[in-house]
């Protein structure tokens, strides 16, 4: 399937999925507001992601995914489903030991998490609730990662990535729904959703044929390739979740309100972030596996290359977009209920500093992968090591000593993101796995000239707008929805002007034939 055509079926739904939870943000920020209650949500909800990510869709994804699609593309069919009936007992009976573990240990854990809620043991002890009530979600969601990674390896993209919407409609649907509305259900909620997206990813694989009948845990040979290939990618999933929970644990001792203002800002960067960065790695990182395996190294490249442009040319604009209006953004869409003048102000700073850095991570999910399917998951580990110690000097002295708070956290990752990237691409330049082609070099200076075109023509348009923007009523949605409807219409004229996109080509990709 076209490259372009599939980053947009996953990009879609992920689209989709974004939309819903920048809407759940919405109401969290008009029922909870930037406060006590919402900082223990927001916590709550750090534990199980930081071990999802751990454990899940980082390691395991990763080194499972490339293993999967090779023994696939080389064994055949059912040589790869025992392969993945055997990883799934072992993977069923880990979890189970560890959420039993997690539920034990929680008060421990979190004093390493979150220690500046110890201030108020109140705060401290609702944290603690709220986590065990979301921890089964970790269960879940980890199961989830197996069964979507035997989907996207067979290049079944659609159903993986539509899976992650239910989480922001059962939490959407809790907000609406449940009176008294309180944080037990929303944290239920979570939970919930887990065992949904399982049922949903469960009878997917069962339609593509995927799934065989269960055994007792054994490691085979398969199995232990994948753990010592999934091993490195636990300690560098480690080094960047390492630095959500330090700014975690930084945030917790900042101003009340902290750690909410960085959880929504991060909503808002993570939109861009997941239905470009992570749509496009995901559909590269199978066909790279195969290419690659397959002896094509000239046509790895031409993919890795044709994946980053595709990142950048849809990256770069949000990135310039979000930093240069985040104000008016917030304004608009969050400012109502319990979510005041000033948590727009607080949100918008942050935000603007996670924008800058947008850009690098796009890059590292696209220039990683080519690590990743060369079963290669060590020297990301190494960059990830150095740039997490920086992050954990940058965050603390930005966040505590310069007193910048919030605001210098969100720019300590920004700028551990960019060390990252341009680490993982000068390695690879070094090694020849990766380095931009004649087409590359030609397009990716004008892809940033007409991002920055369009900034321009925002950053001149929002004085201009400010009273529309800030009138009650539909007149500040149509407002803004015209700004981004203009920056779109700007960024879109030049890209082809300049010969940053070329719209047959583009139309030729999404209407390809499989």
């Amino acid at each position: 399937m076209s490259l372009v055509r599939s980053t947009a079926t996953v990009g879609a739904y992920t689209l989709v999925s974004r939309v819903l939870g920048f809407l759940r943000e919405i109401l969290v920020a008009a029922f909870l507001g930037a406060g006590p209650i919402s900082d223990a949500f927001f916590v709550a909800l750090r534990l199980p992601n930081l071990f999802r990510a751990l454990f899940a869709e980082g390691a395991f994804a990763q080194a499972f995914v490339p293993i999967f699609a090779g023994t696939y593309a080389r064994e055949g069919r059912l040589a790869a489903l025992v392969f993945a009936r055997d990883t799934f007992a072992i993977l069923l009976a880990a979890l189970v030991a560890f959420l039993g573990l997690g539920e034990i240990f929680t008060p421990a854990i979190l004093h390493l998490v979150a220690p500046g809620f110890q201030r108020d043991p109140a705060e401290f002890r609702l944290v603690v609730t709220l986590t065990r009530l979301t921890f089964p979600y970790l269960l879940f969601i980890s199961l989830v990662s197996f069964l979507g990674g035997m989907l996207n390896a067979i290049e079944a993209f659609a159903a993986n990535a539509a899976a992650a919407s239910l989480l922001n409609i059962f939490l959407i649907a809790a907000l609406l729904l449940v009176r008294p509305l309180t944080d037990h259900a929303l944290a239920i909620a979570v939970s919930l959703s887990g065992v949904a997206q399982f049922a949903w990813l469960f009878f997917a694989c069962w339609r593509h044929d995927l799934l065989l009948p269960p055994v007792w845990p054994h490691i085979t040979t398969d199995v232990k390739t994948l753990l010592r290939t999934m091993l490195p990618g636990v300690v560098g999933a480690s080094a960047m979740q390492i630095n959500l929970v330090v700014s975690t644990a930084i945030a917790s001792f900042a101003p009340l309100g902290s750690v909410s203002y960085l959880a929504y800002a991060d909503r808002l960067n993570q939109l861009p972030l997941g239905v470009v960065g992570i749509a496009v790695a995901t559909v590269i990182l199978p066909r790279l596996s195969r290419e690659i395996r397959t002896g094509a190294e000239a046509r790895a490249l031409h993919t890795q290359n044709r994946g980053l442009e595709l990142a950048l040319l849809l990256t770069l604009p949000a990135a310039i977009g979000l930093a240069i209006a985040a104000r008016p953004i917030l304004a608009v869409l969050f400012q109502r209920g319990h979510f005041g003048p000033h948590a727009v102000t607080e949100v918008a700073r942050a935000l603007t500093a996670y924008a800058a850095g947008l850009p690098a991570f796009v890059l590292t999910k696209v220039v990683v992968t080519g690590f990743l399917a060369r079963r290669d998951t060590l020297t990301p580990v190494k960059i990830a090591l150095v740039v997490m110690v920086i992050n954990a000097a940058l965050t603390v002295w930005l966040g505590l000593y310069a007193g910048f708070a919030h605001v210098g956290i969100a720019a300590a990752t920004s700028l551990s993101g960019w060390l990252n990237a341009l680490g993982l691409m000068a390695v690879s330049h070094h090694r020849n796995h990766f380095r931009l082609d004649a087409r590359s070099r030609r397009i990716l200076p004008r892809i940033a000239l007409a991002a920055i075109v369009m900034g321009a023509v925002i950053a001149g348009l929002i004085p201009r707008l400010a009273t529309p923007l800030a009138t009650p009523g539909l007149t500040k949605y149509a407002t803004l929805l015209a700004l981004v409807a203009i920056g779109l219409a700007t960024y879109a004229t030049a890209a082809l002007l300049t010969g940053a996109a070329n719209w047959h080509e583009l139309r030729g990709h999404m209407f390809k034939r499989a």
